[in-house]
């Protein structure tokens, strides 16, 4: 082990036996990273408030999670597993902001977690034709109107598995978030079509692997596929099941949630029809509608103007923002996102609008990885 891979350190903290989850969160964030909590196991209480005797008691006994970690990163070495920690570029810049991140993640696949645009879309595991006929026309749809969308759901049986299949075939990436760790696939229907992934998004999780898909193991999973998405979109849904506790943690993360409706008294739709009726998700009937109240026009508005091959303005008039942004860009170009977001101190959600208006008018173009390059430097 090397003594410097915070990474490490990471991994254990989360194995540590009947640690605190909410308090491993709040130590990691306050102190920065988790080898400084290592470095403090004997005297944490003095250096953060409020630190109960049992959570000292915990912190004390680092050996066995050490332990775990590093075979875990062996096993990740020979399985193309990357593990991203808070602190990492690359870890999901909108579920950075929630309250109850995960301080890990396991990521096995190739798509970009921070991309311009990201939908989690779920629902019932009893699938009807008439949600299947809505995931695909919505995909179709989207396609034309915001081609770069990473489409994010859960692998499982019904809307999930429906709407990655319809993802890849429509040529959208998409990432699976999975309640188990990445040594096998749950279902295991479901192999195939998370093989594919791996090429066109892939697979997600914060469990290490032997971690086997019990019932908690779920609950926990909805909230990374509602906190890694601008919106969460509801396509079935019964009166009770996951989708809607996954709507509900996207609310309470003050994210955007839409419903698809559906004919009342049935029994697959009574959820989304609910949700609608309490005002809790938007009612759409199709990706234009989606689109339209995401604010997501320019992106639509650029995509037929690149297939119209209508020519940009040379010299476009930009807002306040926008100029932050190319000021920004010109002093130090091709950024991340989540980079843009911190030197500029606007929210994300601002600046992946503002990164679309400057793409349309020719300033800047996306690179992969997530970068942005401002044209002309």
């Amino acid at each position: 082990m090397t003594a410097g891979n915070d990474t490490l350190y990471a991994m254990a903290l989360t194995r540590i036996s009947h640690f605190n989850y909410a308090a491993a969160l709040a130590l990691y964030r306050e102190l920065g990273n988790a080898r400084a909590i290592y470095d403090h196991r004997a005297d944490i209480g003095d250096i953060v408030d409020g630190c109960s005797p049992r959570l000292s008691a915990a912190l004390a006994c680092w050996d066995e999670p050490l332990r775990r970690a590093e075979a875990e990163m062996e096993f990740m070495q020979k399985h193309g597993i990357r593990p991203l920690t808070l602190a990492d570029d690359g870890y999901p810049q909108r579920l950075r902001e929630c309250a109850d991140a995960p301080i890990v993640l396991y990521y096995r696949g190739s798509a970009d977690l921070n991309a311009l645009r990201v939908i989690s879309m779920v629902g019932t595991r009893h699938g009807t034709v008439y949600g299947q006929d809505l995931i695909s026309r919505f995909m179709a749809d989207l396609r034309d109107l915001c081609p770069q969308t990473l489409i994010v759901s859960g692998l499982a049986y019904g809307v999930d598995i429906c709407a990655h299949r319809n993802a890849l075939d429509h040529g959208f990436d998409t990432v699976a978030v999975l309640a188990h760790g990445l040594d096998y696939i749950y279902p295991s229907s479901h192999r195939d079509t998370a093989v594919r992934m791996l090429d066109h998004g892939g697979l997600l999780t914060e469990f290490m692997s032997s971690t086997k898909a019990d019932k908690v193991n779920f609950v926990r999973r909805n909230r990374i596929v509602a906190g890694m998405a601008d919106a969460t979109v509801v396509v079935e849904s019964a009166a009770k099941g996951g989708s809607l506790i996954t709507a509900g943690i996207a609310r309470g993360y003050s994210r955007d949630v839409f419903a698809f409706p559906g004919a009342v008294g049935a029994a697959g739709s009574e959820g989304c029809n609910n949700l609608i009726r309490d005002n809790c998700a938007g009612l759409i009937t199709s990706a234009s509608d989606f689109v339209q109240a995401m604010g997501w026009e320019d992106a639509a508005a650029l995509s037929r103007a690149k297939a119209s091959g209508i020519e940009r303005s040379l010299f476009p008039d930009l807002t306040g923002d926008e100029s932050r942004i190319v000021d920004l860009l010109n002093t130090a170009n091709d950024l991340q996102v989540n980079i843009i977001t911190a030197k500029t101190n606007l929210p994300i959600s601002r600046v992946t609008s503002l990164l679309f208006q400057l793409e349309m008018k020719g300033v800047v173009k996306p690179l992969a990885g997530g970068m942005y390059h401002l044209l002309g430097r």
